[in-house]
């Protein structure tokens, strides 16, 4: 949970926004603080986690400890408050998922643009039980050829944008997924945690 970072970002604390924000995320679903000086312990603790057993993975581990630790940054940068990352699988198939959860300040531009090939987008206003109406975006994009991560698969994306009560910042929750044939299980299961969000 990010302490204050809702309060410390709007600066109407005077209007008693929330303090912080509540979400249930499966147990499986590994979190990543990102304050920059936490998120390093937890990638290494993930990826140690992951690869538990296997002595030849140097390669492997060094490779995902960058990208890993590539993307907090980024994440972090972009306003970024945590990520959680799926260390589910279903037998040797592993459910990769991600959550990112940004705090946008206000009159901030929600950042909703896609790259890559572009092959569908759904854009529409909901209602979270807990947090009040949100815009919800979904996309399935398949990766450039020169994709700089290398990604080949297609990821479909939900991002709820979600204003934060009596200020004009709101939290965004992005929701990604490369297991394109079982997009639709997962976009049930990111609209689960979405309706759990509540404010503190």
């Amino acid at each position: 949970m990010a302490e204050s970072t809702v309060e410390s970002l709007t600066g109407e604390a005077d209007k008693a926004p929330p303090n912080d924000y509540r979400l249930i995320v499966p147990n499986d679903w590994f979190r990543i603080p990102l304050e920059p000086d936490q998120w390093k312990r937890s990638v290494r603790a993930l990826i140690d986690n992951a690869l538990r057993g296997q002595d030849d993975a140097v390669v492997i581990k060094r490779k995902l400890t960058k990208e890993l630790n590539a993307r907090a940054e980024d994440a972090y940068r972009n306003g970024g408050v945590e990520l959680y990352i799926s260390t589910t699988s279903i037998g040797p198939v592993p459910l990769s998922a991600s959550l990112l959860v940004t705090v946008i300040p206000p009159d901030e531009d929600l950042g909703l643009t896609v790259t890559g090939k572009q092959r569908a987008q759904e854009i529409d206003e909901v209602l979270l039980p807990f947090a009040g109406p949100a815009i919800r975006r979904r996309t399935r994009v398949i990766p450039a050829d020169d994709d700089s991560h290398g990604n080949r698969l297609p990821v479909t994306t939900v991002d709820y944008a979600v204003m934060i009560p009596m200020t004009t910042a709101s939290l965004l929750l992005t929701f990604s997924t490369s297991l394109d044939p079982f997009a639709e299980a997962m976009v049930d299961l990111f609209e689960a945690i979405a309706n759990s969000l509540s404010w503190t």
